[in-house]
């Protein structure tokens, strides 16, 4: 197994990567291996600084990076020795089986929809988060970013690829799926949400639950709920917020610690050959931890192969 990492992604980079990637090492067992992407000089040094083992890390030269401002595609283009161009090249080739960073999301979009590229019959890749649950665990809410605009017919498809995620990868058997709407009644919503709902009643694929309010998306109600990206990713952002406003306002809440990022450590792109993980911009070393072993419980769960096969 070779775990793809990009040390110059994100805004602490590469000092947190560099620790994160010595926390997730000492996780992994025999034959899995991760392999650092980007300045190896400078990986080098940082991992003797902090204590860690150079020998345990395999090393790919990749000394330019893509700013979290650039323009994604050009950037690709134009930087074909960054970190992220080099690591969807080594996804695509097969010498890495999945490929995460916490660099530019853009260009971490781009880059897996034209190297790996999109499974056939999915429409549009989703990226996908995790939501807590009032009484235990989580529930997955696709798609958060990836697609702002989207047709009826996608959000069923998001649907089935955040079921076979919750099911392959985190165990929840025959997963409930919920559309996000503003009403339980299926005639509420808008021009999407009144597209989408008898596309997702007819498919027999998922355990499809009716509309689900947002006040209802911490409880059991729904293991999947399904969106387009703009209201996707407005709602993380705000549930983003819970744990912070916790801390400011100085207590802590067994409920509320779940909503801090670092717990989850990315956001898988699901719909693409291969697995790609999108971190946090201002991931810490911990968060770069989880990232890695998302990236191996998604190997190791053979969640593309599975996606594949539902879309055949």
């Amino acid at each position: 197994m070779k775990i793809g990492l990009d040390i110059l992604g994100g805004d602490f980079a590469p000092e947190a990567t560099i620790q994160g990637a010595i926390l997730a090492s000492k996780q992994l067992a025999d034959g899995q291996q991760l392999v650092l992407i980007g300045d190896e000089q400078i990986a080098k040094q940082h991992i003797e600084q902090a204590g860690g083992n150079p020998a345990f890390f395999e090393y790919v030269h990749a000394p330019d990076q893509i700013g979290m401002n650039e323009h994604p595609t050009k950037a690709i283009a134009q930087k074909p020795n960054s970190s992220i161009s080099v690591g969807f090249q080594l996804l695509k080739t097969g010498a890495i089986d999945s490929f995460a960073s916490a660099g530019n999301t853009g260009a971490m979009l781009v880059g897996a929809v034209f190297s790996v590229k999109t499974i056939p019959g999915v429409i549009r890749p989703a990226i996908a988060t995790n939501v807590p649950k009032i009484k235990q665990g989580f529930g997955i809410l696709l798609d958060v970013g990836a697609n702002a605009d989207c047709k009826p017919e996608m959000l069923p498809q998001f649907g089935l690829l955040g079921s076979l995620f919750a099911e392959h990868v985190y165990g929840i058997q025959s997963p409930a799926v919920g559309l996000l709407n503003i009403g339980e009644e299926e005639e509420k919503g808008n021009m999407l949400t009144l597209g989408a709902y008898p596309l997702m009643k007819d498919n027999k694929r998922i355990n499809f639950i009716g509309n689900v309010e947002s006040r209802e998306l911490f409880s059991e109600k729904a293991d999947v709920v399904v969106c387009d990206g703009f209201a996707g990713n407005v709602v993380l952002k705000l549930a983003e917020s819970f744990y912070m406003l916790t801390r400011k306002k100085g207590f802590s809440d067994s409920f509320f610690d779940r909503f801090n990022y670092e717990q989850y450590g990315g956001s898988p792109v699901l719909g693409v050959n291969a697995p790609v993980i999108i971190g946090h911009g201002i991931s810490s070393p911990e968060a770069i931890k989880n990232m890695v072993l998302l990236s191996k419980n998604m190997i190791e769960s053979d969640i593309i192969e599975k996606i594949k096969s539902a879309f055949n």
